[in-house]
């Protein structure tokens, strides 16, 4: 069936929205995929919502600039599916949307996960620009693994390995997701996929850019292509303890921020030293989860806003002397993957198929989950 995949991640740029036509288990086709960005302003009021966010103890809470920011974020998925159809009116007749949301805070450890957007808002507006019955759309997919003792992300991994299984490698593989957050998929063979997140991956980055250059981030790694990572600042960032923690494993976009405050010394670098010690961290974060697969991966498959990155994808040859590749070199979508993941997993909750797995975020049983709104 054809499906459309709705995500904004944690590096804020925009709404991604991608089309494929796939029974939950094989992808038949990939259709279009574009990227709706977000104003200034837009994102200045997620960043808002994100500080906001961090008081939370009620999923459900919407306090103050919250409500805010999940009214203006549907509005924006909202127009950026209009935009999408419009485009390609052909695909008007889709059976399914998954809706990713915005996640605003992460705290799997005390059973908290939080993404703002607002399910029945959305369906409300896919009516009037889809044809009739409607897509059915779906919603909130983490919350279910979660309340069932998971980690709640990453939940990617079950396309991964959909898509790995056209590949001409078959040696174990690692699928490198480089958004604000970064996060793995180890695959091998038939084996359940293995998953954590790693570490910081854009965020730290774009938010130190933003700070001293008023860039929202380091456009082809440039400013830390002209710096030099200092290698004592990472020792002490590496010595954290998520690091030694076995996967599954997730983290908040904002986890290492104090971290790296108190540890980093960033604050006193010059700019170019200082994008150049957070973009190794964040390559050096992704080699420290080598000790803890199978098997030594073979290739490294990159995607993400980060696989735009030459600096950071050299980092990461470099620390991991493995052989990387980004998606796109081996047919994949760069931009739209997670977009595509979710229209993915979509149809995998219409059918009752598992999104997570004991191996991918910690929880008792393979699960399926999502809030669905039928023929929105």
């Amino acid at each position: 069936m054809k499906a459309i995949g709705l995500m904004s991640g944690t590096s804020l740029d925009g709404v991604d929205v991608a089309l494929i036509d796939t029974d939950g288990e094989a992808v038949a086709a990939f259709g279009p995929a574009s990227t709706y960005p977000y104003s200034a302003q837009d994102r200045a009021l997620f960043v808002a919502a994100l500080e906001g966010a961090r008081a939370l103890t009620d999923r459900d809470a919407r306090p103050g600039v919250l409500a805010d920011a999940e009214a203006l974020l549907t509005t924006r998925h909202a127009q950026a599916l209009a935009a999408f159809l419009a485009a390609h009116p052909q695909h008007r007749d889709v059976a399914a949307i998954g809706f990713h949301g915005q996640t605003v805070l992460h705290r799997p450890e005390i059973g908290l996960t939080v993404q703002i957007g607002d399910g029945p808002a959305l369906a409300r507006a896919v009516r009037a620009m889809t044809v009739a019955p409607g897509p059915a759309l779906v919603y909130d997919l983490r919350a279910a693994d979660v309340a069932a003792g998971g980690q709640g992300a990453p939940l990617v991994p079950v396309y991964h390995r959909a898509l790995a299984r056209g590949l001409a490698e078959k040696g174990p593989l690692l699928v490198l997701n480089l958004g604000g957050v970064a996060n793995i998929t180890y695959l091998d063979g038939d084996a359940d996929p293995i998953a954590c997140d790693t570490g910081p991956a854009n965020a730290l980055i774009d938010d130190f850019m933003q700070a001293r250059t008023g860039e929202p981030l380091d456009r082809d790694g440039a400013m830390a292509a002209a710096g030099t990572a200092d290698e004592a600042a990472l020792a002490r960032l590496l010595d954290h303890p998520f690091f030694g923690q076995r996967p599954p494993k997730s983290l908040d976009r904002n986890a290492f921020r104090a971290w790296v405050a108190e540890r980093g010394g960033v604050e006193a670098m010059k700019t170019a030293d200082g994008a150049a010690t957070l973009t190794a961290l964040s390559a050096a974060c992704v080699a420290a989860v080598l000790p803890h697969l199978p098997r030594r991966p073979e290739l490294l498959i990159a995607a993400g806003g980060g696989a735009h990155n030459p600096t950071l994808l050299r980092m990461l040859g470099g620390r991991l002397g493995l052989r990387v590749l980004t998606a796109e070199a081996v047919g994949w979508s760069t931009d739209a993957l997670e977009a595509q993941a979710f229209a993915f997993l979509a149809v995998r909750a219409l059918r009752g198929l598992p999104l997570s797995f004991p191996t991918t975020t910690g929880v008792g049983i393979p699960l399926s989950g999502g809030r669905v709104i039928a023929s929105a």
